[in-house]
């Protein structure tokens, strides 16, 4: 018996033999085209792009309508940068300028994206860059005329077979769960990338970032996904195998138990409710919200409409965007967040004046470059609020580190406000506007923001990075990354009280929001908006039902007393609870 260890993407046991694909190797070379022959060259990047769409629109039909919706959303969302003119023009001008084939042309253009996603520190974010290089893989094995995978990967050979690759893209997650697999491992990939996402969305259990796994792993080896924790075990005995066939049937039971909750209001056992609320990015992510239960939107990201392109988008642009958005939540409360990019995610021609910087997480970035671009700032605040008039909207502040960026940030608002009545455009005049707590400087001073706001809402994922000074997506330090560490709970405590005491609302919109093993704990802290990825939102509501928070209280205090190391984790087992088999079932 072997372990390896992975990230946790998708709950759920699984027990199958191991199918090892080796993807074709793509050799990219840089040719000079000859002058003739320039025309022709792009005439056959032009036909890859289009035999590419064709192959994901084909995937993309066959997606059954009783799929989880966020599936199809996901395959979209491919299908959408197809269209991205960085994508499709890009590398023709390179083409035409360089006068080299399309294969390196594609690549150039694809390493320039990529490099742009790689400096982002919202980890969603950053993980995107998963998605660029799957659609540009897709086009490259069309220019090249090569499969991605052997036939074996479309066939029966693959059902019940837990898939061992070095990736895969939604695309190719599609195809082998039509054939019906167990389970799959890869060797590279990240909790928040779109397999990862898609994987969560079909209840496929995964584990991800299992390092040199096909070094260790043989084909047709007996397997077990422990899909909670990562784990991966290779040749289990039979003592071993008995326990993971009875676990997997407990988690069977709960995920048809959870599946009952979709209509049942977020109230605890003793009658407080709870919101629960959702996080988007783009406008087919609405199917998933709805379909969760979510009371509306706590967090939609406003950077896809930045990134990819070479100017911003106008006024204009971003109307009718958020304009899809609140027309699709059909009445349910939509909060927007303010960009929350740095200049040195420009992907233009021309970057803008400071856009360097040596440290781009510590940098000119969200509300600081929002304050030092007014004009680009006040295109989105009048945006959103002409939006506000065709429902509930609030708008988000991020990265606020003083008092004085949240005065200048109103004035703006206020100014974007003047300007629309001066030209009778109907907004909403009572729209809540609210500061994100992630820096902790923001968290010692939230009385004074509290003054100013309508809500607060938490963003964890920044909050730890920047309390400990460690980026969780560098493997050499990300073991350093810790919600439970006592710096960052009293830094979530004082941001929840300090709300209290100004009759200010708390949401937390990170990533603890929307794991259910920290569920119980932020209630007990006083947390009573959650604001999470669609996927996670019945695991934690399924808590939330279970919970009392006449008990919890007491049991969270005393937790926040542990002084001990691990002392904190310990504790935090015992406040879940004996019985966690609801960690196991996945929506």
């Amino acid at each position: 018996m072997m372990a390896l260890s992975g990230i946790s993407v998708s709950r759920g046991i699984a027990i199958g033999e191991a199918t090892v694909l080796r993807r074709e190797q793509l050799e990219i070379s840089e040719c000079i085209i000859p002058s003739p022959l320039i025309e022709e060259e792009i005439a056959r990047f032009r036909t890859a792009l289009l035999r590419a769409r064709r192959q994901l629109r084909a995937i993309r039909d066959e997606i059954p309508p009783e799929a989880p919706p966020e599936v199809a959303a996901l395959v979209d969302t491919h299908l959408v940068m197809f269209d991205d003119q960085m994508l499709r023009e890009g590398p023709i001008e390179i083409i035409r300028s360089r006068r080299c084939n399309a294969e390196w042309a594609l690549k150039m253009q694809r390493d320039v994206l990529m490099q742009v996603f790689e400096q982002m520190d919202d980890p969603y974010l950053r993980a995107r860059k998963d998605d660029i290089d799957h659609v540009v893989n897709r086009i490259q094995q069309n220019l090249q005329g090569q499969n991605s995978f052997p036939d074996q990967m479309l066939d029966h050979r693959v059902r019940g077979t837990i898939v061992v690759a070095d990736d895969l893209s939604p695309a190719e997650i599609m195809l082998m769960q039509k054939q019906g697999i167990g389970a799959f491992i890869t060797e590279f990939g990240g909790a928040n990338s779109h397999t990862a996402i898609l994987a969560r969305s079909l209840g496929v259990p995964a584990a991800v970032g299992v390092h040199h796994a096909r070094r260790y792993i043989r084909h047709a080896d007996r397997l077990v996904i422990e899909g909670r924790l990562g784990v991966v075990i290779v040749a289990p005995d039979r003592r071993e195998l008995r326990w993971f066939r009875a676990s997997q049937m407990r988690e069977r039971r709960a995920r048809a138990e959870l599946g009952k909750l979709r209509q049942r209001p977020a109230v605890t056992r003793d009658g407080e409710a709870i919101t629960l609320m959702a996080n988007a990015e783009v406008l087919e992510d609405v199917n998933a919200v709805r379909e969760a239960g979510a009371a509306g939107i706590g967090l939609f990201r406003t950077e896809m409409l930045f990134l990819g392109r070479k100017e911003l988008p106008d006024e204009a642009e971003q109307y009718e965007t958020y304009v899809r958005i609140i027309e699709a939540m059909q009445g349910a409360p939509v909060t927007i967040r303010t960009l929350d990019l740095g200049m040195d995610k420009w992907v233009g021609e021309e970057r803008p004046a400071g856009a360097e910087g040596s440290n781009p997480a510590m940098g000119l970035r969200a509300i600081r470059w929002c304050l030092k671009d007014p004009a680009m700032f006040s295109a989105q605040l009048r945006a959103i609020l002409r939006a506000s008039a065709r429902g509930p909207v609030r708008i988000m502040l991020p990265m606020l580190s003083e008092e004085r960026e949240l005065l200048q940030a109103l004035a703006l608002l206020e100014e974007a406000k003047s300007e629309l009545r001066a030209t009778g455009e109907p907004f909403d005049e009572h729209l809540g506007v609210g500061a994100m707590i992630e820096v902790p400087a923001a968290a010692l001073s939230v009385s004074r923001f509290a003054r100013h706001v309508d809500f607060l809402s938490i963003g964890t994922n920044d909050l730890i990075q920047y309390t400990l000074a460690v980026d969780r997506l560098d493997e050499e330090v990300d073991y350093l990354y810790d919600p439970l560490h006592p710096a960052v709970l009293k830094l979530i405590q004082m941001t929840i009280t300090g709300g209290r005491r100004a009759g200010v609302g708390v949401s937390m919109c990170g990533e603890m929001a929307g794991e259910p093993a920290y569920t119980r704990l932020l209630l007990g802290m006083g947390l009573r908006e959650f604001s999470a990825a669609p996927s996670t939102l019945l695991e934690v509501k399924r808590i939330i039902v279970d919970s009392d928070l006449t008990h919890l209280r007491d049991q969270v205090r005393r937790l926040l007393r542990q002084g001990r190391p691990g002392g904190l984790e310990k504790a935090l087992d015992r406040l879940n609870g004996p019985d966690r088999s609801w960690q196991l079932a996945d929506s």
